[in-house]
């Protein structure tokens, strides 16, 4: 029986009219909502013709996920007076609860992804409402794009709606094809706001630390806000650990404490949507900000805190980072208090900080890896996603770095083409790099153990569940918690989908579902404990080496234990290593290991892995201000594991390098950045041997060649003439600019050194020699241009100075007299150190004729008593220069 009273409370029945009126004259429209108003419920009985007399047609609800999918549908199932199932029902990942009668389906985005690319013209369905569209994951943002190319051209008739409460509705109007916009007015109840920031300064967060300090305040608003107000609270934090720590602190409270996040158990998340007698304090990451009613909440408690993916793929590693949440986050976490009753936020900053947050959430497709979003844009038949409409166009570098993961793992050709390999990962549901695992690993183990080692990779384990990813494995199959559950779930479909063709692979894992779906935020390799569904699938970034050419790792064909291993052991390792090869790492000792990426890592202290000779290190992150990766996850492997599935990283090459101040030549072999084996060359490549020594000279200097007192002066002569006259004179001065000329002044001596000595033995100044324009005939010039000394009056030959800016003549001052004009040299004057006697400097000018009128008195006063030997005449610009005393001049 249809709960008429309830449907007529919805605020947003106002606006049907409005959004049916749109959706026939255009067939989109983009449905701004606020919290609470029905969007999520109503909207789509409406539009499949259940309640409000109009046409039944086929309507399928996308949203983000899997608590808000279930929910919306068994709210929608109420409404009607029905049970889940019947003419509304869903399907997530694992879950599927619909029957032949169902008209309105829920779906989670990453289910409606596979059926897309399993029948692009969705057929059957007449309307798809993605619902929360404002929160831009990937896979929503994909799945827009996808049917509007399929109304564009397969089924003009397929109506969407895009549905949110905050959202960029101009954007979205625009890429739907000048959608309407259809706003719904909301009466949802005043929500007071009170900002609580900490009484002392927290640290921000950085990867995925968040400060104890800001824990234990957020825990302690909570504790005020039960004291202060009445009704149920719901706190928002980052991440499944953030919420264990808070809940840890929140002891003794008098409220039943319910911990709500993508992994928790579907009984935990549906009583949190279940009204209760007693009062509770409900912990909750981002699944809890929309498409929810959360009953008898009153209070909000927002730590201000998110968490989005990032990818450096510069180490090959991918993490979620706890960031800022934005103001459109803030609004709907906040109006989760107005959805009964009027309510407050308690706000953990400032009024101050709230203006500088960004106004909505980064789109994953910035920030998040590309590599399934590639496979999935390569299978659509639009490799480089440019056909694609999009709000936000992939990043060049982060496409360039998926494709190459697609062609490592053999999904894509050269051309960027889906192989036949990459068309049946894609409807795997998972990351490329695991469904190269999943294939793979099952031709060499068997389907169900490698689905099982997948499945642990799919959603990263507990981190109570420790760092070794065999004794996590074996934790999860002896487990009860509600991972274990989720986990034989996932390992039971993954096997499934990869057993052969009539077989029926043994899982004892529970009901058989084939539903795949992708699940926003399930982590492979992510760093990511802690991390939500709705947070951003990652599975690390990478230079993109995933597999060897065509996909399969050589001479992965079987797996054993090993010395001293089980054959757990070794199949976890070898499915680790399928999926992430540059993630091998060979042992430096005291925990610490080298990545074939290049990428240093560690354990923790007390991890058991710290005496294994190799890992496969399955998750990683990199601590702020660190150079080495943290080991999150890994597994015990063998040098021929490492080798068998990272095959394609694997080099024999001959290395000769500059190295500790001479040159090293060695014959090495290597599994990326790994040395497995070297030993030295007796015959180097000689063009090796040269570019090392080049190498060496940019690293040290020119100073690694022989420079004699005249070739110093060679090289001033030179750089003051390309300063001051330029042409064809060449740049000597800078060390850079004369090695990166060595072909023009270094050879034949550079081709025949072989080391650091050999160097030591060439003339630099024969060899600038070679740079003098030669073919112009100026070089015929230097000593005109240039003189390496000037004769001055007194008949002395005295060296210039070129070393500094402007040439020095330094000259005894009675050598000059009569001179009545400044020497010249390539017309720059120049600058004279007038000297005493002693050869002290006595004044320095660059204009001989003002020095003897006015300056020359002033030195001649101070020096004569000193010096009363020499001449001093009063007029200089008369008397006879000379080098000697009076005594010597009379004796003639």
């Amino acid at each position: 029986m249809i709960r008429q009273a309830a449907l007529d409370a919805l605020p947003v029945r106002e606006a049907l009219p409005g959004l049916v009126s749109a959706l026939d004259a255009h067939g989109t429209a983009v449905l701004c909502a606020p919290p609470g108003t029905g969007k999520t419920t109503l909207v789509p009985l409406v539009l499949a013709g259940l309640v409000g007399g109009g046409p039944r047609r086929r309507v399928v609800v996308a949203e983000p996920r899997r608590i808000a999918a279930r929910a919306a549908a068994r709210r929608m199932a109420w409404l009607l007076g029905e049970r889940a199932g019947g003419s509304v029902g869903f399907t997530v990942r694992g879950e599927r609860v619909a029957g032949p009668g169902t008209v309105v389906e829920v779906v989670t985005t990453g289910v409606l992804l596979q059926r897309l690319q399993r029948d692009q013209e969705l057929a059957g369905v007449d309307v798809v409402v993605l619902d929360e569209c404002h929160e831009r994951h990937l896979d929503a943002d994909t799945v827009a794009a996808f049917l509007l190319d399929v109304r564009e051209t397969l089924r003009p008739e397929l109506r969407l709606v895009a549905a949110s409460a905050t959202t960029d509705s101009a954007g979205w109007a625009r890429l739907l094809g000048g959608a309407p916009v259809v706003e719904a007015a909301g009466v949802s109840y005043p929500v007071e706001t009170v900002w609580a920031p900490p009484a002392r300064p927290v640290r921000p967060p950085h990867g995925m630390r968040v400060d104890p300090a800001q824990l234990a305040h957020v825990a302690s608003v909570v504790r005020r806000a039960l004291a202060e107000r009445s009704g149920d609270v719901l706190c928002f934090l980052p991440g499944v650990g953030e919420i264990a720590r808070v809940a840890g602190q929140l002891g003794g409270v008098d409220a039943e404490l319910l911990q709500v996040h993508g992994r928790a158990p579907a009984a935990v998340q549906d009583a949190a949507l279940t009204a209760s007698d007693r009062r509770r304090v409900i912990l909750a990451t981002a699944v809890a900000e929309s498409s929810l009613t959360v009953p008898g909440v009153r209070v909000v408690v927002d730590s201000g805190l998110a968490r989005e993916p990032r990818v450096d793929h510069a180490r090959g590693l991918g993490a979620l980072a706890t960031v800022r949440a934005s103001r459109a986050a803030g609004r709907q976490r906040a109006g989760r208090a107005g959805r009964e009753a009027p309510g407050v936020v308690y706000r953990c900053w400032t009024e101050a900080e709230d203006g500088r947050l960004p106004a909505f959430p980064a789109p994953e497709i910035r920030i998040a890896d590309l590599a399934q979003f590639a496979l999935q844009a390569a299978c659509w038949g639009d490799p480089d996603a440019s056909g694609l409409a999009l709000l936000d166009a992939p990043p060049a570098g982060a496409m360039a770095a998926a494709r190459e993961v697609l062609v490592a793992v053999g999904a894509v050709d050269a051309a960027g083409r889906p192989t036949p390999r990459g068309a049946r990962m894609a409807r795997l549901g998972l990351h490329p790099r695991l469904a190269r695992a999943l294939l793979d690993g099952g031709a060499a183990l068997g389907a169900q153990r490698a689905a099982e080692v997948v499945a642990l990779l799919s959603e990263e384990p507990p981190r109570e569940y420790g760092d070794d990813l065999a004794a996590a494995w074996r934790r999860a199959r002896a487990g009860g918690d509600g991972y274990a559950a989720r986990w034989r779930a996932e390992a039971a479909r993954l096997a499934r989908a990869v057993a052969p063709a009539g077989s029926s692979p043994k899982t004892g894992a529970g009901p058989a579902d084939s539903t795949s779906d992708p699940a926003p935020g399930a982590t492979a390799g992510a760093g990511g404990a802690g991390s939500d569904s709705g947070a951003g699938a990652t599975a690390g970034a990478g230079a993109g080496h995933a597999a060897g050419a065509g996909g399969r790792a050589s001479g992965v064909s079987s797996v054993g234990g090993g010395v001293g291993r089980s054959p757990d052991d070794a199949a976890a390792g070898l499915v680790a290593a399928l999926a992430f090869p540059e993630r091998v790492a060979r042992a430096k000792g005291a925990g610490a290991f080298l990545m074939a990426s290049g990428t240093g890592a560690e354990l923790g202290d007390g991890s058991g892995l710290r005496n294994a000779p190799w890992l496969a290190v399955a998750v990683a992150d990199r601590p702020p201000h660190s150079a080495s990766a943290r080991i999150r996850l890994a597994a015990v492997i063998d040098e021929d594991t490492a080798l068998a599935a990272a095959a394609h990283l694997r080099s024999d090459a001959e290395e000769v390098h500059w190295e500790d101040g001479d040159v090293v030549a060695r014959a090495a072999q290597r599994l990326g950045a790994v040395e497995l084996a070297v030993r030295p060359l007796r015959s180097p490549d000689p063009a090796l041997v040269r570019a090392a020594l080049l190498d060496g000279l940019r690293a040290e200097g020119l100073g690694l060649l022989r420079w004699s007192p005249d070739a110093r002066v060679l090289r001033a002569r030179l750089g003051f003439l390309h300063r001051a006259v330029g042409g064809a004179w060449p740049d000597v001065e800078a060390d850079a600019a004369l090695v990166e000329r060595a072909d023009d002044w270094l050879e034949p001596e550079l081709s025949r050194a072989r080391r650091r000595a050999d160097l030591a033995r060439i003339d630099a100044g024969q060899a600038l020699n070679r740079l003098l324009p030669w073919a112009t005939g100026e070089a015929a010039r230097l000593d005109e241009l240039a003189p390496e000394r000037i004769e001055v009056p007194s008949g002395s030959r005295i060296r210039v100075d070129y070393t500094s800016e402007q040439p020095v003549l330094a000259v005894k001052l009675q050598e000059l007299f009569g001179l009545a004009e400044t020497p010249r040299v390539a017309g720059v004057p120049v600058l004279v150190h007038l000297l005493s006697p002693a050869g002290r400097p006595a004044a320095v000018t660059a204009d001989l004729a003002s020095f003897w009128q006015g300056g020359y008195r002033a030195v001649r006063a101070e020096l004569r008593g000193r010096y009363p030997k020499h001449p001093w005449p009063q007029d200089p610009a008369t008397a006879e220069p000379t080098r000697h005393t009076n005594a010597r001049l009379r004796r003639g």
